[in-house]
């Protein structure tokens, strides 16, 4: 495989599918270039033991697994834009309380934004952190 051979399901020892798919109902409002989608679809490998996430798709379908579990969190499907582009059309989570605490759809929308952008293509996301970490806050205050 090269550098720049996209990871397949095959790359990874032990996926497991999301067990309980919930629909997330808000989706991230983000396009994605042309330019993004190419670097997406290469998918992604977590590199040591701090890492979190492993990513791969199929089709037009990012899927996301945890890194040490292999267990199934998100899976994104994307659509073209007109004008080019792409941008999430739908989603699910898994909401199997065993393998996945979701905290709602709205930090579910920004984890996987979150995830694509920081993790698979890199960029620093300080707003998208931002936002989790006031929405975790704010959960814990009213708990």
């Amino acid at each position: 495989m090269t550098a720049d051979a996209p990871l397949t399901r095959e790359t990874f020892r032990r996926l497991q599918p999301i067990n309980a798919p919930r629909l997330v109902t808000q989706l991230p409002d983000r396009i994605w270039t042309d330019e993004d989608w190419d670097r997406i679809r290469r998918g992604y490998r977590a590199r040591d033991m701090d890492e979190k996430w492993n990513i791969f798709v199929e089709a037009d379908v990012v899927f996301m697994h945890r890194s040490w579990t292999g267990h199934g969190v998100y899976e994104a499907s994307f659509a073209p834009v007109a004008g080019g582009g792409r941008r999430i059309a739908s989603a699910v989570v898994e909401a199997d309380g065993e393998r996945y605490r979701s905290m709602g759809d709205e930090y579910d929308r920004l984890m996987m934004e979150l995830v694509i952008s920081a993790i698979v293509l890199g960029e620093p996301a300080a707003d998208l952190r931002a936002g989790l970490v006031e929405l975790t806050d704010q959960r814990l205050d009213t708990s």
